[in-house]
């Protein structure tokens, strides 16, 4: 039996490592929104820790009772999940069908495979079919992974991405309510709004890109953004893009959330604002797929 799949490829930027200084978080969603940043791992079915890779997230999972391996959680992958080429391989897993994946500017044919299930923590997901590529091959060494954890694996609840202390929770029992201040629905995933300065624009919220944002240059152009630098290709899942590198001083704002003085990219094939790991790692992400709705909270101990 095969079938046919279509969706956002994971992991859609890879930048060359840069030294600039990081963007200035200012601000973020109400106290009653953010609370639940402590509060909702007491009552999770899920609680892992994270480690980061230039922004990115890596967890440890297990696919059909074997491993650990190392999975990325990246919310610019639809479905509920990958699987590198290497860990097919690894655990003899037949091509059971095809499909295409679009990095939002070109397309690519793809084959599936089947995991029995897919295990994060205490939860697991059971009989899944799962896009199989070759994504190693495109990364260094220390951000290689085995698969990808795509954000259907969250669709059932609400997703807590505390970067600043490295904890990743999902629970069904709290979650957030749109009109709630500084909650920020959305209708196709997770295009939220934002404002560059005085100018308004809609923004893809992607763990998986490592950037702090990428602006379409008419987009860019509109927010006063000035000169750029040649900074070389962004490389896509499917193709590359030329790029400029220039430093903003916005302010950007994603709901209460605020950022300053802000390195980004700047790109004239890509379509859209995508806000990338470097931003969100400032923050605690919260994402309820059920309202569909996000929130950015600010950093807090333990």
């Amino acid at each position: 039996m095969t079938g046919r799949k279509k969706g956002i490829s994971a992991f859609t930027w890879v930048f060359a490592a840069t030294l600039a200084a990081a963007p200035m978080p200012v601000s973020a969603a109400s106290p009653a929104v953010c609370a639940l940043v402590q509060a909702a791992p007491a009552n999770a079915l899920l609680r892992v820790p994270f480690r980061t890779v230039d922004g990115r997230i890596y967890v440890e999972a297990h696919v059909d009772g074997k491993g650990p391996f190392t999975f990325a959680v990246d919310t610019g992958a639809s479905g509920m999940g990958r699987a590198d080429a290497g860990l097919v391989a690894r655990l003899g897993l037949p091509v059971h069908g095809s499909g295409e994946t679009s990095d939002g500017v070109a397309t690519a044919k793809v084959d599936t495979v089947r995991f029995a299930s897919l295990t994060l923590g205490e939860m697991a997901r059971r009989d899944l079919e799962v896009i199989t590529r070759d994504y190693g091959s495109r990364l260094a060494a220390d951000a290689k992974f085995d698969g990808i954890i795509g954000r259907e694996f969250f669709a059932d609840g609400l997703l807590v991405i505390d970067y600043p202390n490295r904890r990743l929770s999902f629970t069904r029992h709290a979650g957030l309510a749109r009109g709630d201040a500084g909650v920020l629905a959305y209708e196709r995933a997770f295009r939220v709004p934002v404002t560059i300065g005085g100018v308004a624009a809609e923004g893809n919220l992607d763990t998986g890109a490592n950037v702090a944002f990428v602006l379409p240059k008419g987009l860019f152009e509109r927010a006063g953004g000035g000169e750029t630098q040649a900074a070389g290709a962004g490389q896509l899942m499917n193709t590359a893009v030329e790029t400029g590198r220039a430093t903003m001083p916005g302010p950007f704002r994603i709901g209460a959330a605020e950022l300053r003085d802000v390195e980004v990219r700047v790109s004239e094939k890509y379509p859209e604002l995508l806000v990338g790991a470097h931003a969100l790692q400032h923050f605690a992400l919260l994402i309820d797929q059920r309202t569909q709705s996000v929130a950015l909270c600010p950093a807090t101990g333990d």
